[in-house]
């Protein structure tokens, strides 16, 4: 016989003891699901993580690497990771960031990557800016050396961009290889050397109708120029912030006026013989990772290629080259930017999608990217955009593809935290969620804390309950607990029961993408 008493004993004990997990204060972020197959992935992510954290050559401390084919770190990818990880390893991320301020020329060029075998110096590869990532960074932890590091080092490197990859004078950064961009493999650059001759990124092979304008590469440069603008505004450079503000307005004016294309509703390079090189790629998410384009534009982008299941918006989300362009590269080769989804572009979507106002629609990209990774469970670099294989031929135990688990696990329905916020993502019913304890550490000290039944989930901050979520939606909180609004995070509308702490029980319908002010 079912001993009733016991049985309720025995839950009462289970959330006493849930609750006082809640209040104990954690150093680093701690996540527990019910779910053995989403635990073992999560777990094994923290692992690759923790087995890439190495010291390479020529810097002192340890960095987050890119690991599987890559034994080093590089400047379009590994600061942003580090950022990522943070709240496990903030040595690792001011690091992975120093590392590169250090090893910078005289001359004011950044180096691309720091390998095992050497520091390279051969292209300038860069996605999301390093300035940008920095200044997060800094602003998090309240570093104010490494902001001045920062600060130092990227105005050099824009001043030496413009010296060096701005030749026909137009302002915009210029593309003069493969390696540029980090798009290995793509029919973006076919027959383009991979790396500029000598190994030296100041010079452009001959014979290729180089050099091209790049509206990537011209997007990173905006994006570190706002960046920078900030930066010199916490400074108190208020001259110099409005300089780079201006020289950032800009570039963003060039890039919309020369390199956007509206019939096709895509940004392409343009080469030396003032041509468009029409490959329809991730340009498109690079560009809006650095919210060059406005919503309106965003919303036509949106529409036509990024949310075009024909296009971008594939079965697993996003590949490098739109579906239905002719130059899709079938079959995929390993480590190949001309169609594979790639871990990178997952790992950078949460820098635009929110910002655009795509948050109920990014869900699904999480959540199909993390059933891909769970298939797999071995952490490659890419997988085919229809089926969510990953191509077997890329080593395991890839960076961010640990990361894009670690990460997507957080955001589908755990706590995050923004610079002036916390997103407290309430999704019962997911995997993730089943029977799920979340705690993180805040850069304030405090834990922000969720805990889950069948129908929603308790929140509390610093040991003090905030309420109680039943139903699909994201919290918006300030940085001490103040409610802000709820946003609709599923694709159909949800019915959400809220009691916050002090208030009185609401009950609402939210939509997709819905914002709702409390």
């Amino acid at each position: 016989m079912i001993n009733r008493r016991s049985l309720i004993a025995t839950g009462a004990a289970a959330l006493i003891a849930s609750q006082a997990r809640a209040e104990t204060p954690v150093s680093q972020p701690q996540f527990t699901t019910a779910n053995a197959r989403w635990q073992a992935a999560y777990d094994k992510a923290l692992a690759v993580l923790a087995g890439n954290v190495q010291v390479v050559p020529r810097y002192a401390g340890p960095v987050l690497i890119e690991g599987a084919d890559y034994a080093g770190i590089w400047m379009e990818c590994g600061p942003q990771e580090s950022l990522v990880y943070r709240k496990f390893r903030p040595d690792v991320a001011r690091n992975s960031h120093m590392t590169f301020f250090e090893l910078q020329r005289m001359d004011g060029q950044l180096p691309c990557n720091n390998k095992v075998t050497e520091t390279g110096f051969g292209q300038i590869q860069m996605v999301v800016p390093i300035a940008a990532t920095a200044w997060e960074l800094a602003q998090a932890t309240k570093d104010e050396a490494l902001l001045n590091s920062a600060y130092t080092a990227c105005s050099a490197w824009d001043a030496w961009l413009l010296k060096y990859r701005n030749t026909r004078g137009t302002g915009l950064t210029e593309g003069f290889c493969t390696y540029d961009t980090g798009h290995d493999n793509s029919p973006r650059w076919e027959g383009i050397p991979p790396q500029c001759p000598n190994k030296d990124a100041k010079y452009f092979p001959a014979g290729f109708a180089l050099p091209r304008l790049c509206p990537d590469l011209s997007a990173t440069t905006y994006g570190a120029r706002l960046a920078l603008s900030d930066m010199a505004k916490a400074l108190g450079k208020n001259n110099e912030a409005d300089h780079w503000a201006e020289s950032a307005d800009e570039m963003r004016r060039l890039i919309l006026q020369k390199l956007y294309v509206a019939e096709d509703a895509a940004f392409y390079d343009l080469d030396a013989n003032n041509e468009f090189v029409r490959v329809r790629s991730d340009i498109l998410s690079r560009v809006c990772g650095e919210h060059v384009v406005d919503q309106a534009l965003f919303d036509e982008l949106w529409t036509r290629q990024i949310h075009n299941p024909k296009a971008f918006w594939t079965s697993y989300p996003m590949p490098s080259v739109a579906l239905d362009d002719p130059q899709f590269v079938r079959p995929l080769p390993k480590n190949s930017w001309g169609g594979p989804t790639q871990a990178l572009t997952a790992l950078r979507a949460p820098r635009w999608m929110a910002h655009y106002g795509r948050d109920a629609e990014f869900s699904f990209m999480m959540t199909r990217w993390c059933e891909g990774l769970l298939a797999d469970m071995t952490f490659r670099q890419q997988m085919d955009p229809v089926t969510g294989k990953f191509t077997q031929e890329d080593l395991p135990n890839y960076s961010p593809a640990a990361l894009v688990m670690m990460d997507y696990t957080w955001r589908l329905a755990g706590v995050v935290e923004e610079a002036e916020a916390l997103h407290w993502n309430i999704r019962p019913g997911h995997a993730a969620a089943d029977g799920a304890n979340f705690r993180l550490p805040t850069d304030g000290g405090a834990t922000a804390a969720m805990t889950y039944d069948g129908k929603g989930a308790a929140l509390t901050l610093a040991g003090k309950p905030l309420g109680r979520i039943d139903g699909v939606a994201r919290l918006v909180t300030g940085k001490t607990g103040a409610p802000q609004s709820l946003l609709g995070i599923s694709e159909k509308p949800e019915k959400i029961t809220l009691r916050l702490t002090g208030g009185s029980v609401r009950k609402l319908t939210i939509k997709p993408n819905e914002r709702v002010a409390l």
